[in-house]
């Protein structure tokens, strides 16, 4: 039976002897909804996750939130890396998106490793460069696109046979904006004819004209 470190990197992207460090972790099992760190928490762990996705937020004094990034097998959580790294407590909010599994790496363990392993090392840096990227993207994407082309391109990347499931709520942290302007948005949407509306869930009628919303960056506006 393949171990989990197998299932993680593959059956030689780490030395033996890290392998061997690493193996005896057990698996953990996360139910969906389950909130793994808040604002303030102290960081105990590297989290390695073998299956689904955890969502991490930023959450304002107003109680808005913003999808800073989602963690899935492969990739990694930059606020643990820096709490590890640097000591720094966590400041954003962690929620289990799907069933996850997932094993955590104590925090000794993991600098031991930094220091010692050159595979593991190289596998953290990988992964801690491609999230510190597409949080750049995530910059600029909520400091000069306008909330229309966030929004469609939001909606064809979350749409699975045509239908996104998620609350307006969910679409607002997503993109970074407030409930409210995201419903208008959409109300906007479905009044062209391109999306119809339900609880819980948006219908995607038609796709081509999401496309070109998505794909432009002027200042006008849907009316």
């Amino acid at each position: 039976m393949m171990d989990w470190t197998e299932e993680a990197f593959g059956p030689d992207g780490l030395e033996a002897e890290t392998r061997s460090r690493l193996a005896p972790l057990p698996v953990a099992v996360i139910n969906h909804g389950a909130t793994l760190f808040r604002p303030g928490d102290s960081v105990r762990g590297f989290i390695i996750l073998l299956s689904g996705r955890i969502d991490v937020f930023l959450v304002g004094a107003s109680g808005r939130e913003l999808l800073l990034y989602a963690v899935e097998p492969g990739t990694s959580c930059v606020q643990t890396t820096l709490g590890l790294l640097g000591g720094e407590d966590y400041t954003g909010e962690a929620t289990a998106a799907t069933d996850c599994r997932a094993v955590v790496v104590p925090r000794q363990l993991f600098l031991d490793l930094m220091e010692s392993s050159t595979s593991f090392r190289s596998l953290v840096f990988r992964a801690f460069a491609q999230r510190m990227q597409g949080m750049l993207h995530l910059i600029e994407r909520v400091a000069f696109i306008r909330i229309e082309a966030q929004l469609a391109d939001a909606l064809l990347a979350r749409a699975r046979d045509d239908v996104v499931e998620g609350t307006h709520q969910e679409l607002a942290a997503a993109i970074g904006s407030a409930r409210e302007v995201v419903s208008r948005r959409l109300e906007a949407f479905q009044r062209a004819g391109w999306v119809t509306t339900e609880r819980g869930l948006v219908r995607l009628t038609d796709r081509q004209a999401l496309r070109r919303i998505a794909a432009a960056n002027d200042n006008s506006s849907v009316t």
